[in-house]
């Protein structure tokens, strides 16, 4: 038996899965599985006693032939600084000019309502990129559309106090019966909160100056229990007559009634709520929470 050879079967347990390997480790790996087929041991030989694919043996016996030493090196992963990005920031304020501009049936989609996933479609119809939605739930977060952990933990903080908050002639404050849960906010656009650990170039954050580069933008939205969320963002405040356009859309899109409980709304339009039950008999529930 030659000293490759021994070599070799001393390594054998200790590199039986790569895949588990760490970088330096996989690079050693590779240098001494190449020299071991240098010495005249068999690819296959080398591919049962490391662990490995034969095929996976020949791809680096030919990568160093290739590029030498460089080849044993492990490639970075994930990508390049200035990469950290699946949307170039134009690509990005496209997205979010497309999203103030209208809802999704008004750019040709099947949606009545901007959801993660209307998103998505956009964005691979527009640019060919697929992002997942928690993807896009990052990017809803960092240019200040949606907050969605805060609108979680709110909901999950006011869950047991949903009372009316003042009663209104007209307005009926039971649940309705086979109507979806929504809590409902109107909300604007603003700075992320992590902006504050560093500086960010204003290319890379929307947010710098989001109000002057796309205007008094407002956004309506609606979360379910188990954090669907579907809104609409337009430039300037919602009136009665948009806001109502809101709600019947997502009655559309749910195919069913709603027991809307307003978690966040600005008082100044706090008249168009209580038109809703009147509005809409039987089909639409309003309540308040407590804070």
């Amino acid at each position: 038996m030659n000293r490759t050879t021994t070599t070799i079967q001393g390594l054998d347990m200790a590199t039986r899965d790569a895949r588990s390997l760490s970088a330096e480790a996989l690079e050693e790996l590779r240098r001494r599985a190449v020299a071991a087929v240098e010495a005249g041991v068999t690819r296959s030989e080398v591919a049962r006693l490391f662990g490995v694919s034969r095929k996976t043996v020949g791809a680096w016996v030919a990568a160093y032939q290739k590029d030498g030493d460089e080849a044993f090196r492990p490639k970075r992963r994930g990508r390049r600084p200035g990469e950290q990005f699946a949307l170039s920031p134009a690509q990005q304020a496209n997205t979010v000019k497309t999203i103030v501009d209208g809802t999704p049936d008004q750019h040709g989609m099947p949606h009545r309502l901007w959801t993660r996933q209307a998103i998505a479609e956009l964005v691979n119809r527009e640019f060919g990129i697929l992002l997942s939605p928690p993807t896009v739930s990052q990017y809803l977060i960092r240019w200040g559309l949606i907050e969605e952990p805060r609108l979680l933990e709110m909901m999950r903080g006011r869950v047991t106090s949903v009372v009316p908050r003042q009663r209104t002639p007209g307005v009926d404050d039971d649940w309705l019966a086979d109507a979806d849960v929504m809590w409902l906010a109107w909300t604007r656009p603003h700075r992320p909160p992590d902006s504050r650990r560093g500086p960010v170039a204003s290319k890379q954050n929307l947010m710098t100056g989001f109000r002057d580069y796309f205007g008094d933008v407002n956004v309506m939205l609606a979360m379910s229990n188990r954090g669907m969320v579907f809104f609409q963002a337009r430039r300037g405040p919602f009136d009665t007559g948009q806001a109502a356009e809101f709600v019947e859309r997502l009655m559309a899109q749910l195919g069913r009634g709603l027991n809307i409980v307003v978690c966040a709304w600005p008082l100044p339009h706090y008249e168009i709520l209580h038109t809703w039950p009147e509005r809409y008999p039987g089909r639409i529930g309003v309540r308040f929470t407590l804070g």
